[in-house]
């Protein structure tokens, strides 16, 4: 077969079975795709095996119920999938393990053959695996167009215990596309279903949890709803021996269905059409997602790499793209073979066919290929700004992970290193207020003096910005960020004996500094309580004098009074009247402050031995 050098093995094969079907030639089909594609878009390969791919899904969409058993759906979507992922000759060089592959003979089988080989493949994950097939729960009436997406703890799974206090309920867990039910086991059968509705707006969450014995977190595999409708939370577990998998599965399918209710609500979107072809795309990625976890049992895949709205959600700017999603919804045809809803007809769901029977499936060549939304070139460009805003999200965290697996050690010796530029100003700043340097001392309080006076505070701050601003681009002009590294010397010449006399010291230091602001605060307390009542009487009349002066005095002429008084007590004439008073002024600040008396503090073991009157709500 013709070989395009530029495209990967899976691409070529790709593009070449896509110009097989529509019986024309390889050069026809790309000539056709150039004639609507914009260089500046770049991924040139990547761009055209999307376009081959669009065009013969669309085909199959006429009639996909026989596409999929007769297993040509399965295996198309299958390489497709494999050429998306390494569209160019270089992508695959990149990869290693495409080399044995790139290796076989992948000739494209004639019109008369192809039919027969393609059905050596088989469709997998279509019958076997779909919760579609499951019962609902027990003495709950089911909306019309209400699925069960995922149910575990029955006969045929694993475990699912909810803990109300201090028991513990085995039972069946279901999750649809409104609720979450929970069907406590029985001696026969299941008892009547709780219902916690996802759909409503209202307070609720679902975050996750530890349990244990006696109410230890000792097993981190349970979660925790919340609602302003329930009086307390529900909390169940998902009882596994090694990881929380099951757990996190389930998390991230409740998160989706509420996400989706709210992106529903928030965009207004309120067609009945189109808001159910949001539900069944989101139905579709579960399905997706449950496949995924049945071909990669060893390592189940992310969860979010098949849940729209969770993935995006998250994201910074993943709000545009939801955003567009909803503009898209307005613009593509419900009732196209290749919509979300179709497909979930195809697959002869009845539920579907009777909530949307006015659904009219099966139309024209022209309207199929129309069938692009109005926005998917905005919506195409949100997404390629997430996924590189993505990227360069996870490297950063990458690197703040390699900082936070320091020790306690290091990273007290890495912030020293990181705070030590500012040493350099301090001794700058102590020599111009001990006037050391009586120039430049004269020189910033003028400065002060008149920045103040003359109500330049802003206009100062706008230049010092100004001067970031400059410093910032002669940086990056230079790359100086590129080639700096901040190395941390963690070398010691004390002994480990003296290095843990040293650690005790410092935790000494830290102990004490807390006693004292936990006195100080006690005290300040005492005075705002009026627990000391000479002290407080001071210092109501100290603040009542301050407001005074505050409301009679303009704010710049105190600001630059401070200033001179603090400039005057640091000169020699200063220091001299100040070393006479010092001691009896500094005595009786001191006396004063050690006869505050404290709050008493009393500590309990146990929440009921709180007075009632000190509880706060």
């Amino acid at each position: 077969m013709e070989k395009m050098k530029h495209l990967s093995t899976f691409a070529n094969s790709v593009v070449h079975r896509c110009a097989l079907r529509f019986e024309i030639s390889v050069s026809e089909l790309v000539a056709e795709f150039e004639s609507g594609w914009k260089a500046d878009l770049g991924g040139y390969s990547r761009k055209l095996v999307e376009y081959c791919a669009s065009k013969v899904l669309n085909e199959m969409c006429r009639n996909l119920d026989e596409e999929i058993n007769e297993g040509r759906f399965a295996r198309f979507t299958f390489d497709m999938m494999l050429a998306w992922e390494t569209p160019s000759s270089a992508d695959e060089e990149a990869r290693p393990e495409y080399l044995a592959k790139e290796k076989e003979d992948r000739e494209i089988p004639d019109a008369a053959t192809k039919s027969t080989d393609e059905q050596e493949y088989i469709s997998l994950f279509y019958s076997d695996i779909m919760p579609l097939c499951y019962a609902t729960p027990k003495n709950v009436v089911m909306a019309d167009d209400e699925f069960i997406l995922h149910v575990e703890g029955t006969a045929s799974s694993q475990r699912v215990i909810r803990h109300i206090g201090g028991q513990s309920w085995p039972g069946r867990l279901t999750l649809t596309n409104y609720a979450l039910y929970f069907e406590a086991s029985g001696i026969i059968s299941y008892d009547d279903a709780i219902k916690l509705d996802l759909s409503k707006d209202i307070e609720q969450s679902v975050k996750a949890a530890a349990t244990g014995p006696l109410g230890a977190p000792l097993f981190d595999k349970a979660i925790v709803f919340e609602s302003s409708e329930l009086e307390e939370e529900v909390q169940i577990e998902f009882p596994e021996m090694t990881s929380s998998t099951r757990r996190d599965h389930w998390l991230a399918l409740i998160k989706e269905i509420m996400l989706l209710h709210k992106f529903l609500r928030k965009f207004e979107i309120k067609s009945p059409l189109q808001s159910w072809e949001m539900h069944a795309r989101t139905i579709l990625g579960i399905i997706r997602l449950h496949a995924a976890r049945e071909m990669l049992r060893i390592s189940p895949p992310d969860p979010k790499s098949f849940l729209i709205i969770t993935l995006y959600d998250e994201l910074p700017t993943g709000s545009s793209v939801l955003q567009e999603l909803a503009k898209s919804l307005k613009s593509v045809d419900s009732g196209h073979p290749c919509s979300a809803t179709s497909i979930l007809l195809n697959l002869n769901v009845s539920q579907v066919s009777t909530r949307h029977a006015e659904i009219k499936v099966g139309i024209g060549d022209a309207e199929i290929a129309d069938n692009k939304p109005d926005n998917i070139s905005s919506l195409e460009t949100a997404v390629e700004e997430v996924r590189e805003e993505a990227k360069e999200i996870n490297l950063a965290k990458a690197k703040e992970e390699e900082i936070k697996d320091e020790g306690i050690g290091n990273s007290a010796i890495v912030l020293m290193e990181l705070v030590k530029p500012l040493k350099s100003v301090l001794p700058w700043c102590q020599d111009v207020i001990q006037w050391e340097k009586p120039a430049s001392t004269l020189t910033v309080i003028g400065f002060i003096l008149l920045v103040v006076y003359k109500e330049w505070v802003g206009k100062a701050l706008a230049v010092f910005l100004m001067w970031v601003v400059s410093k910032m681009i002669w940086a990056r002009r230079h790359e100086v960020g590129k080639k700096t590294k901040f190395v941390v010397c963690t070398a010691s010449d004390q002994s480990t004996r003296e290095s843990i006399v040293s650690a005790q010291h410092g935790l000494n230091t830290v102990y004490t500094i807390m006693q004292t602001a936990n006195i100080s605060i006690l005290k300040i307390w005492s005075i705002l309580l009026s627990n000391a009542p000479k002290h407080t009487d001071m210092v109501i009349m100290g603040m009542t004098g301050c407001a005074v002066v505050l409301a009679v005095i303009p704010v710049k002429f105190l600001i630059m009074a401070s200033v001179l008084v603090i400039f005057a007590t640091t000169s020699k004439l200063g220091k001299l009247i100040k070393r006479k008073q010092k001691d009896m002024g500094s005595h009786k600040l001191k006396g004063w402050w050690d006869s505050i008396p404290v709050i008493p503090v009393e500590i309990v073991d146990k929440p009921e031995e709180i007075p009632k009157a000190m509880k706060t709500e």
